[in-house]
């Protein structure tokens, strides 16, 4: 488990233990910071994000029903991207509207000398899925990547 880290001054990160699998954790002021911040959890499951330059720059859309489904539809996006283009990221950008999502995730193509990609990862899942405020009003996302 790694300690809970920050990108945003209103927001953190962390990822936890989960059997086989990993779990990814975001926190914020908002549910967009927490969907980015989820992203970058899932993007530390794999490497090092300061080691992951901002060089190309990926949109991407998805929509969902509820705050759960929309979240793991983000991180299924941005696992498809990163699949797709043999890419890391290290930055995200997210806008939710109702029931949608525009995101946007800079990073570089994989380099395995620099970045040794620890594990990889197929999907998120709906285990230990949640977006919900805590008790202080903190947006939290979570849920289970299948490794």
């Amino acid at each position: 488990m790694q300690d809970r880290k920050s990108h945003h001054r209103d927001g953190g990160w962390e990822v936890f233990a989960h059997g086989t699998d990993i779990g990814v954790r975001g926190f914020g002021e908002t549910r967009a910071v927490a969907f980015e911040e989820t992203a970058y959890a899932l993007t530390s499951a794999m490497t090092d994000p300061a080691n992951v330059r901002q060089a190309d720059e990926i949109d991407i859309v998805c929509s969902a029903p509820n705050d759960e489904l929309l979240l793991r539809e983000w991180l299924n996006a941005v696992i498809g991207e990163m699949t797709k283009r043999d890419m890391l990221f290290s930055r995200f950008s997210v806008q939710i509207h109702e029931h949608g999502l525009t995101g946007r995730a800079w990073g570089e193509a994989v380099e395995e000398d620099r970045h040794t990609p620890a594990v990889a990862i197929r999907s998120a899942t709906e285990t230990e899925l949640s977006v919900a405020r805590d008790t202080e009003g903190c947006w939290v996302a979570q849920c289970v990547l299948d490794v």
